[in-house]
């Protein structure tokens, strides 16, 4: 590496002592003109700082840094890391909850079951095309993503599923990835069930008493069994281990999309073959003590919809305003967008979230239980007249959003009275010519056969309820919606005795199915609040383009006060983020309270709901009162209830509901036979 060096005067002498200018340090000699007059002296030649030198220097600069903070990464004591944050939060931190309930005296008593939800559990490749060569029994899906980055053309081929039969492309089999490991990480330092794990084992469990109920994710329900024959290792498991446990049932615990997967699995372990798995009325009632639902979306989630419909949420929806055309146009060779809706429109399951009950639950054009809603104000009591936490959301009697339109075009549509609106009925209308040049496109999607006419019917209907939705996704999707209507139903049944509703397609909706006949059952539904969840939209038509996806959430659309709970196009209610209130408390607030047709057995329910609190400060990581989707798995008050039923305990032990919401009060709007 070069230095840079001062200027000697004319009276210093050389670097060696002779007097003379060394090779790297001279001046440059004066020059003689023609007439013998000696010339402008020029300015000393120095060397330079080079980019090079700027680069060597920031490289050992780094280099030397992490070394050094290795060397006193390896040499504290244990005790230092723990002393530093006492230090910056002021105290001893709590003991985790297994440490808290071992102190007690709790030891491991029923064995546990694990159900994940969609996208948590990790996918592998057993077969793929040329492209993917050299990713045998990798992981395509959890942990690294890397090769997302590396090939991600033939990483959406092999995501996908057949787009008629919703399995196995040809050449292609993707498996989920089996034991514990299959969903304690999302992805490196991202946990999902790995907390709730390591907590159950400071009580004693160990693999040989949790099972984790891994199933490909991506596929119907139904069709896991016929693939994977899943849901009879569900069912041998679960034998397995009471038999092996001297006859203590199982607690299960299934989370997000995997509450209505076990809600499918008791009605089909009930079931006679070929179509359930010959288990009898009985076996719920032999081999299950209670089932703890976390972040369950037993009504579905509006969120479903703006994903099946133009592949959205609010994240994504603000990134398109942030930076248009990266995710609308060819970016990299690849239409994201397009493809992301190619792939996931494959995925049988993402059917199952669509909002079930239709107006009944959901609410109308001129109603919805959560009117009044105030996304501003402070909480100051919970329904059972306890107090609530200090600064939270409270739901006053405030004239809010009209929760019941799921999908607005404009934001006049989405405050008008319903009389107001001037409807065009879509549903048969002809759909016209190509809404853009598909020669050029390297994706097909719907949307490609709706042509000009079809785009402009749907935008002219203005406001789409959950009842009107389905005909909505019909229209747009008419093959997406074909198959997935093989495999599930959003009503509610009239007459849970007709025969139709031994059908597999009903299995999953608490709506049309009968809780099974196991009075010594307990169910929980245990979810976050006090966090904005997305509940309805407002949406445009976006501009023709080659490929595109015509309808866009609105983003410019915002409310015009600090109480409307409408932002960024998209109106918000009390949930966990991603699964609204009412869709997670009220089957066990109302539906299945007491002896209803739904739960002729009277099997108990619970509603515990843990408020959210973000992290205190960056040395908490997720937060250990987090009430969001997914984080709440390592909420330790969730945490301890988990241990205490696991242990034992039930749920009058626990002190039966706890409630902050006003899930009781917007369940009595509902009017639902019962």
């Amino acid at each position: 590496m070069s230095f840079l060096r001062r200027r000697r005067g004319s009276d210093d002498p050389a670097p060696d002592g002779t007097g003379k200018d060394s090779d790297d340090d001279k001046f440059e000699k004066p020059r003689w003109g023609s007439g013998g007059k000696k010339d402008k002296e020029v300015a000393p030649v120095r060397a330079r700082w080079s980019c090079m030198d700027s680069c060597c220097w920031t490289v050992g600069f780094i280099c030397s840094s992490w070394w050094m903070l290795l060397f006193i990464y390896n040499t504290m004591p244990a005790s230092f890391p723990q002393y530093v944050t006492e230090a910056i939060t002021g105290g001893p931190m709590p003991d985790p909850p297994g440490v808290k309930l071992r102190k007690e005296g709790l030891m491991a008593e029923h064995p546990v079951v694990f159900v994940p939800g969609i996208v948590t559990g990790g996918l592998e490749l057993w077969e793929g095309h040329q492209c993917a060569e050299g990713l045998f029994r990798k992981r395509l899906w959890g942990r690294t993503f890397g090769e997302l980055y590396k090939r991600p053309l033939c990483w959406v081929e092999h995501m996908s599923l057949h787009n008629e039969t919703g399995l196995d492309p040809p050449g292609i089999r993707v498996r989920p990835v089996s034991g514990l490991v299959a969903a304690d990480y999302f992805a490196p330092g991202y946990f999902v069930w790995a907390v709730l794990i390591a907590n159950l084992a400071r009580i004693g469990y160990e693999e040989k008493n949790m099972y984790m109920a891994a199933y490909d994710w991506r596929l119907s329900f139904q069709n896991t069994e016929v693939r994977d024959q899943t849901l009879s290792r569900m069912k041998s498991n679960i034998e397995l281990m009471v038999a092996t446990s001297g006859g203590k049932k199982v607690v299960v615990i299934p989370h997000s999309m995997g509450v209505l997967y076990f809600l499918h699995f008791m009605k089909w372990v009930e079931a006679p073959p070929p179509m359930g798995g010959g288990g009898g009325t009985d076996w719920c009632a032999k081999h299950i003590k209670a089932i703890m639902n976390i972040g369950g979306p037993f009504l579905g989630v509006p969120k479903s919809v703006s994903g099946l419909f133009s592949i959205e949420a609010r994240d994504i929806a603000v990134a398109r305003t942030f930076a248009p055309g990266f995710l609308d146009k060819d970016v990299f060779g690849l239409q994201t967008l397009q493809h992301m809706m190619r792939m996931t429109r494959t995925w049988d399951s993402t059917m199952s979230m669509i909002p079930k009950g239709g107006e009944t639950i959901w609410g109308g054009l001129d109603w919805a239980p959560e009117e009044g809603f105030n996304c501003s104000a402070r909480r100051t009591r919970n329904n059972n007249g306890f107090p609530g936490p200090i600064g939270k959301v409270s739901v006053d009697n405030v004239k809010g959003a009209n929760y019941g339109r799921l999908i607005s075009f404009g934001k006049d549509v989405a405050d008008q009275h319903s009389s107001k609106i001037d409807r065009i009925d879509f549903r048969d209308a002809v759909k016209g010519t190509s809404i853009a040049n598909t020669t050029n496109c390297d994706v097909w999607i719907e949307y490609h056969e709706m042509g000009v006419a079809g785009v402009k019917a749907v935008a002219d209907h203005r406001v789409f309820t959950a009842g009107s939705v389905l005909d909505l996704l019909n229209f747009v999707a008419p093959k997406l919606m074909k198959r997935g209507s093989a495999h599930f139903s959003y009503g509610i049944a009239d007459d849970l005795d007709d025969p139709k509703y031994d059908h597999y397609k009903y299995w999953s909706n608490p709506l049309e199915t009968k809780l099974p006949n196991a009075p010594d059952i307990e169910i929980y539904s245990m979810y976050g609040v006090g966090i904005p969840t997305e509940r309805a939209y407002v949406y445009k038509v976006a501009p023709m383009s080659d490929c595109y996806i015509p309808f866009q959430i609105d983003t410019s659309v915002t409310g015009e006060n600090e109480e409307s709970c409408l932002k960024d196009g998209v109106f918000s209610v009390d949930g966990d983020e991603t699964v609204p209130v009412l869709s997670a408390g009220f089957m066990c607030a109302k539906g299945w309270r007491g002896k209803t047709r739904f739960n002729p057995f009277g099997i108990h329910t619970y509603v515990r709901e843990y408020d959210h609190a973000p992290p205190a400060n960056l040395l908490e990581g997720r937060g250990t009162q987090s009430g969001a989707h997914v984080d709440i798995l390592g909420n330790f008050a969730l945490i301890e209830d988990v241990i205490r039923v696991a242990a034992g305990a039930t749920g009058d032990d626990l002190g039966g509901d706890r409630v902050y919401s006003n899930i009781f009060d917007w369940s009595e709007k509902i009017q639902l036979d019962l």
